[in-house]
């Protein structure tokens, strides 16, 4: 597989926001959004087996795991036979991924985050997987402005969404703005900052 970087920090986001964690960056995506921050991750990276990839792993504390990317299902055999080798180990493992993949191979190993993309990313998920997030999983909206806010109110109100769901902004845009509207429209959904980003860490 071809790894962008592993390195171990506070997840940022999430269900597991604020705890610590070993990241699996991926190299790869099939997406261009427009506000990416891992952009990096699109191409280079190392390749490694899946035993040099656990050797690394193990060698960072705890037993938290995110696989992440770039779009990390671009290499989807690979990551089915890294999360059975972890599951063999007692590790819990979420994957992010941008909902242009199916996961569901992934979840009898592996929590996923469907990042539904917005209109301001200027790309688009795969809305016909949402029917299979389960409550174990969870769902982020990543928000510029009010038409982001609509998209999303749009999309929960056309699919039940069994899963947790998020909303986070952009960085830079009106997290006031935003907040407010979540409250002033009760949305169903637990608004969140990225931790990271907040305290300066990768």
């Amino acid at each position: 597989m071809i790894v962008s970087e592993i390195f171990r920090s506070l997840q940022g986001e999430g269900k597991s926001q604020g705890r610590p964690c070993t990241f699996i960056r991926l190299t790869g995506c099939n997406l261009r959004c427009a506000w990416c921050d891992t952009s990096y991750a699109r191409e280079g990276g190392e390749e490694m087996s899946i035993t040099e990839v656990l050797d690394r792993v193990w060698l960072q504390n705890g037993k938290q795991i995110c696989i992440t990317g770039g779009e990390p299902l671009l290499q989807q055999e690979a990551v089915l036979e890294l999360l059975k080798k972890f599951s063999l180990h007692g590790y819990t493992v979420e994957i992010e991924t941008n909902g242009t993949r199916d996961f569901q191979k992934m979840q009898p190993y592996a929590t996923i985050c469907m990042d539904v993309k917005c209109p301001s990313s200027g790309e688009r998920s795969d809305l016909r997987l949402l029917p299979f997030i389960t409550p174990r999983d969870c769902v982020k909206f990543v928000v510029a402005d009010e038409d982001d806010l609509l998209y999303a109110r749009a999309v929960m109100a056309r699919y039940d969404i069994r899963g947790e769901i998020f909303v986070s902004p952009v960085e830079g845009s009106d997290y006031r703005a935003i907040a407010d509207y979540i409250v002033e429209e009760n949305l169903p959904v637990r608004f969140q900052l990225q931790l990271h980003k907040i305290l300066g860490v990768k």
